[in-house]
């Protein structure tokens, strides 16, 4: 069965700057960064999976090269079993779902499914969704399924195994110069979901069929790094990994590679703005990153909701503000949000896709977009006379 979506656009015109110190009797401790709130701008949003009756969480999603054609995967529930997938063929104005026409074993995966395209050293493409765990939590892990058309058709894959114990399969992947692709996820002791948490890298020679062993970079005394993002610097040299630090005792971390992920430097504290959960972010044009997540950043107006980080990868690696926060959309239901897929367009457009309670009322969880231009928030920016950083 396919069903087509999308929602009903009311415009809401007004502007809204959120002012740190308005806020905050101790905004001093933080930055001067301010924040667009586009929140209630509901011609923005575009219901990817309504959560009237189902608690719809944890998506993910993939642009392809055309330019148009974008997946969404998630799970049901909170954390819960894979299934659902939809596709749109307008850049996420639509969409169709796909569930009936995915192998019968992909509602047994469980926990946070994740879709990458893989593209091996000789060019041949793939489409894969990784999850958790099969059948259970704590089940063979990280199974998959795989397209080697475009996402036309799919098929179930097995586990990679034991060595890929995790809480969520890889919440980042990354091409490396030789071809191949540098992929990321975390885990506690025996796989388990709890302190100490560590991140770990595995490196795909062959498009994602096969994997080495998964090592452990990233492993901080007193502190939890997981749900790392790997972006790289401009000139290509370096490799930049963000992750959330689960303790929010204080900022999230970052550490940097300049071989390829072959050693890393010490995880420090990210910038505050940049302080947060799920970071994923993308490259404009012009450069700057675009980074999404859950802003988890103490005494932040925007605690708790789905926000955007807009800066220079100089900010990141040099510990800058950046230039401004955006707030995407609001949780009606705490923290609980933020799980980003994030796709850019060719007309310049940002589809920043979560889960969250994004209204008040007795729905559930939905897979929410919201589609915003750069430009245009430069341009808010300058009329509240903060010149851009």
């Amino acid at each position: 069965m396919k069903i087509r979506t999308n929602l009903t656009r009311f415009a809401v015109p007004a502007l809204f700057l959120l002012t740190l110190g308005a806020f905050h009797s101790n905004a001093q401790k933080i930055p001067n960064l301010p924040i667009l709130d586009i929140s209630e701008e509901t011609d923005r949003q575009v219901i990817v999976a309504n959560g009237d009756r189902v608690y719809q969480g944890h998506p993910t999603t993939l642009l392809l090269p055309n330019g148009q054609t974008m997946f969404c995967v998630w799970c049901i529930n909170h954390g819960g079993a894979a299934g659902p997938m939809a596709r749109s063929d307008d850049g996420g104005l639509t969409w169709t779902r796909l569930d009936d026409q995915l192998p019968e074993g992909f509602v047994t995966h469980q926990n946070c499914p994740s879709i990458y395209r893989i593209v091996d050293p000789k060019g041949k493409e793939r489409l894969w969704v990784f999850s958790a765990a099969l059948g259970k939590r704590g089940g063979p892990a990280m199974p998959s399924i795989m397209s080697e058309d475009s996402g036309k058709t799919w098929k179930e894959m097995p586990p990679l195994g034991k060595d890929f114990n995790c809480i969520m399969t890889w919440s980042s992947q990354i091409p490396l110069k030789d071809g191949s692709t540098l992929g990321m996820f975390h885990r506690g002791p025996g796989g388990a979901d709890r302190s100490p948490l560590e991140v770990l890298q595995s490196v795909t020679k062959d498009g994602g069929l096969t994997w080495s062993k998964p090592e452990v970079v990233a492993k901080v005394e007193g502190k939890d790094p997981c749900e790392p993002f790997v972006l790289r610097s401009p000139d290509g040299t370096e490799l930049c990994c963000l992750m959330r630090e689960n303790k929010h005792k204080g900022r999230s971390l970052m550490m940097f590679s300049g071989d390829e992920g072959k050693n890393w430097s010490k995880p420090i504290d990210t910038p505050w703005g940049l302080t947060g959960d799920r970071h994923y972010g993308l490259q404009t044009e012009d450069g700057r990153w675009v980074i999404a997540f859950r802003d988890m950043a103490q005494n932040s107006p925007t605690w708790g909701h789905f926000v955007a980080w807009v800066g220079s990868y100089d900010d990141i690696r040099n510990g800058k503000p950046g230039q401004y926060r955006i707030k995407l959309l609001h949780s009606f239901a705490g923290r609980d949000c933020g799980y980003p897929g994030m796709e850019l367009l060719r007309d310049g457009t940002i589809v920043a896709t979560t889960y969250v309670k994004y209204r008040k009322g007795k729905e559930r969880h939905s897979v929410v977009s919201a589609r915003f231009k750069l430009k245009e928030m430069d341009e808010r920016i300058r009329q509240t006379e903060q010149p851009l950083r």
